[in-house]
Parts: C-alpha cells; sequence; structure tokens
C-alpha cells in the first residue's frame, strides 16, 4: 500500500517516462525519509539528490529509476548484481526488492555500516555488502549478471567489465566536468556501450579507503 507521498512520487516517475511497474512500485514503496538526516527527511520525496554526508548523495528518485530499469531491460530478475557505491542504501534496497542477491560496495566505512542497518530494518536480506575500492569490484563474487555504479568514473573500469557475466549488462556515469550515463552490454569479449543521457554524480575515488 502507497503512502500518499509514494503515489505522487510514483505519478511524476510515470510522467518522466519510467514504464516498469516493478520499478515504479519498488521506489514508491521505500520509506525514503529512512535513508537521509532527519533534518532532511521533510525533503525526502522531492525529486532530487539530497546530502548524506561525507561529500555523498542520495541520488534523485528519477535517476534511481531511470537506471534500474535500463539495468533491468532484458532480464528482469537477475540472480546476482553488483552495486559500487553503496552511499545511503536507497539504491541499494530498490535493487534489492527486484533481484535474487545484490553486492555492494562503499569505501566510506560510516554509510557502508548505516546503509547495512537500514536494509536489516527493511527486513532486505538478499544483500552482501563489503568495504571496499569499488574500482576493483567484487572479484570473488563475480561474475555478475547485472552492475550499477553509481559514482562517476574518470574512465570506465576495466575490472568491472572483467567481472560481467556474458550476457550482462553495467549502468555507469563516465565523466568529469561533463558526465553522461553509459549502458554496456557484453557479447563474449565484446562490448557495446550506448550513451545514455547527461548526470551529475559525485567522483568514483580510487584506492585508499576511509
Amino acid at each position: 500500500m502507497l503512502t500518499l507521498a509514494g503515489q505522487r512520487l510514483y505519478s511524476l516517475l510515470q510522467q518522466q517516462g519510467i514504464t516498469s511497474e516493478a520499478v515504479l512500485q519498488a521506489i514508491a514503496c521505500l520509506p525514503r525519509e529512512q535513508f537521509v538526516d532527519e533534518a532532511m527527511a521533510h525533503q525526502a520525496w522531492d525529486n532530487s539528490a539530497l546530502p548524506i554526508g561525507f561529500g555523498q548523495t542520495i541520488s534523485q528518485p528519477y535517476i534511481v529509476a531511470r537506471m534500474t530499469e535500463v539495468l533491468l531491460a532484458q532480464n528482469p530478475r537477475p540472480k546476482r548484481v553488483l552495486e559500487v557505491g553503496t552511499g545511503s542504501g536507497f539504491q541499494t534496497a530498490v535493487l534489492a526488492q527486484l533481484v535474487e542477491q545484490v553486492c555492494t560496495i562503499e569505501r566510506i566505512k560510516s554509510l557502508q555500516y548505516q546503509a547495512r542497518r537500514r536494509l536489516q530494518r527493511l527486513d532486505l536480506y538478499n544483500v552482501a555488502t563489503k568495504h571496499g575500492d569499488g574500482w576493483q569490484g567484487w572479484a570473488s563474487k563475480a561474475p555478475f549478471d547485472a552492475i550499477m555504479v553509481t559514482a562517476a568514473a574518470q574512465e570506465t573500469p576495466q575490472a568491472l567489465l572483467s567481472q560481467l557475466a556474458d550476457g550482462g549488462r553495467m549502468v555507469i556515469p563516465v565523466g568529469q566536468a561533463q558526465q553522461s550515463l553509459w549502458l554496456y552490454q557484453r557479447h563474449g569479449d565484446q562490448f557495446i556501450r550506448t550513451e545514455l543521457e547527461p548526470v551529475r554524480f559525485v567522483p568514483l575515488v580510487k584506492g585508499d579507503l576511509e
């Protein structure tokens, strides 16, 4: 049962071109106010990005919906999905409702801990979390049927492409001052790359963990 705020967000995302009923329901039924600081709760259902601390943000619902819809377009129920950049855990929670298992990596330990607690409170237990460098992916869990990157890389990380299963899809923002959302589709050793739309994400940081 959707709340009034959830119903409004559902309708707004439809108006913006999101057509997947499963994605719309997954986003609209999540208590988004639980993924932001209490001081920001009154803005939680706005269709905008919000700060979550440590220079990071929770993405606007449209971008969450768009990336999820594209990721699952050919395989609506993939077995294993890698998310690079757990952040608040909101995108993780959306994916967890739609796929068999989510493996999610976050380089900022405090964010990883907070997100894990939120997911447990929502009874979403099909999620494996890791404190690590997202540029390196999660080789021991690979291959992945789909990969979603929620921060902008300067260039596409080769480690992530190598961990994508044959037939798999990866959605990733790439760029610095000018960023675009890209879809990669793997066919054997070949990758078909499609540019989707301009976006604005925090950078995908390499190396040392926080």
